[in-house]
């Protein structure tokens, strides 16, 4: 057998650190290409049915057909397998003050990209952006951040978040009575949303693929504990064991909220737009049945009659 020279040992050990550095940065380069959350495949008949059949129960189908009201439901419970249902899903909707997720994102990605410093007056600023629909302090963060950076942000292929074809996250205007400085090039929306794109937004936290960890921690810290009881947050209070990150809107007949949920071993996303002087009443009596659709077992949604 022969023997290992004495400086064998030192250059097996530079050769496996070398191995392990080029994985990882391996590793790195394909999560910065994967796409932020994507859904192609996602889509799950078996679940698709027991949203429709929910409508059907609430009596909410006709509201559905007319366009009146969008929904999505994306169950992230097991990571390998996100199971997603909507009505809708596509239709772009005016949603106020729900795209200030748009300015939530855009101050992440300048800070990460080192355009803005995160002391305790921006950090103030986002919460009460969030978790109080503060207008003034969304307008103050938009001049920050910059207009044309939030919708740069917006649109590009890191995120995708509006899409040419069908629309998506949209914002385009500061909140008051400022006018528009660029409306979406499909609709003519300000303050614009589809539920696909918004779920897609919250999916995107719960895998980690929006920012940098750091970021990704400080949006969800800002989307915690919500400030406003109604829709969602009104409809799920009855259930003790939920986390909720989420952002509301709300101006005139028109009514938005979305949510990251989590609930013991279940985490899933829910999404609604609607316009209609009953919407926001729609969206908190849709609450629980998807919460109880999406922490149901998927064996019992295998059969949708049952």
């Amino acid at each position: 057998m022969n023997k290992l020279t004495p400086g064998a040992p030192r250059k097996t050990r530079r050769l496996s650190l070398f191995l392990v550095i080029s994985l990882l940065l391996c590793s790195l380069n394909t999560l910065a290409n994967d796409p932020v959350c994507d859904l192609s495949g996602a889509s799950d008949p078996n679940l698709q049915q027991q949203l429709e059949n929910l409508l059907e129960r609430e009596q909410l189908s006709a509201p559905a057909e007319r366009g009146e009201l969008a929904l999505t439901l994306l169950v992230l419970s097991d990571p390998e397998r996100p199971r997603l249902a909507q009505v809708n899903g596509n239709l772009m909707i005016y949603a106020a003050s729900l795209p200030k997720l748009v300015i939530l994102l855009g101050a992440a990605v300048a800070i990460d990209e080192g355009r803005l410093v995160l002391n305790t007056e921006v950090r103030g600023e986002l919460h009460h952006m969030i978790r109080q629909s503060c207008n003034q302090c969304a307008n103050r963060m938009i001049q920050r951040v910059g207009k044309q950076q939030l919708l740069e942000v917006v649109q590009s292929p890191r995120f995708n978040f509006y899409d040419e074809k069908e629309g998506g996250l949209w914002l385009g205007k500061q909140y008051g009575h400022d006018r528009a400085w660029q409306r979406d090039p499909i609709h003519g929306l300000s303050h614009g949303a589809t539920t696909f794109q918004t779920a897609r937004f919250f999916c995107g936290l719960q895998w980690g693929t929006l920012v940098s960890p750091e970021q990704n921690q400080l949006m969800l810290e800002t989307l915690s504990n919500p400030g406003i009881n109604h829709k969602f947050v009104q409809g799920l209070d009855i259930y003790k064991d939920v986390e909720m990150f989420r952002k509301s809107g709300t101006w005139k007949s028109w009514h938005a909220d979305g949510a990251l949920v989590r609930s013991g071993d279940a985490v899933y996303v829910i999404a609604g737009l609607a316009h209609n002087d009953e919407g926001g009443h729609w969206l908190k009596q849709l609450a629980g049945p998807l919460h109880e659709l999406a922490v149901a077992n998927p064996e019992k949604q295998a059969n949708p009659e049952n």
